[in-house]
């Protein structure tokens, strides 16, 4: 008697459990796969076609009662919105915190606002900016 004898002849009685687990874990990966997808064109769409208002400080300089802040502002023409800049002491509290509005019909705009702080500050944070 040969091995090859010995042997169950191919799907003669059925998958074995190997194939069928096989094939769940390639359709949960398929459904992974495809929720995956779906997230990031959301999160992409979310980010490139409703954020209409976005910053970012170029540079700032900052005093014992103020921080100026050079902000680069990236918006739609005609939206409007404000962004929000706080500043903190060396200990991390905050000493200041504003809203600066940015209006109009430029796509983009370079400018200088000035943060009044209650003490010392040693940073400028952009926390966000929002549309109207």
């Amino acid at each position: 008697m040969t091995t090859a004898s010995t042997r169950l002849p191919e799907g003669r009685y059925g998958r074995s459990s190997d194939e069928h687990a096989d094939r769940r874990l390639k359709r949960a990966a398929l459904a992974f796969g495809v929720l995956l997808i779906a997230m990031m064109g959301f999160f992409g769409y979310y980010y490139v076609a409703q954020n209409e208002i976005s910053a970012e400080i170029i540079k700032y300089d900052f005093s014992k009662t103020a921080v100026q802040v050079h902000l680069e502002v990236r918006k739609d023409a005609g939206a409007s919105g404000y962004c929000t800049i706080r500043s903190q002491a060396e200990s991390g509290a905050e000493v200041g915190r504003a809203d600066f509005r940015f209006d109009g019909d430029a796509t983009r705009i370079d400018k200088v606002v000035t943060l009044r702080t209650t003490s010392e500050g040693t940073t400028a944070e952009l926390l966000g900016c929002h549309a109207d």
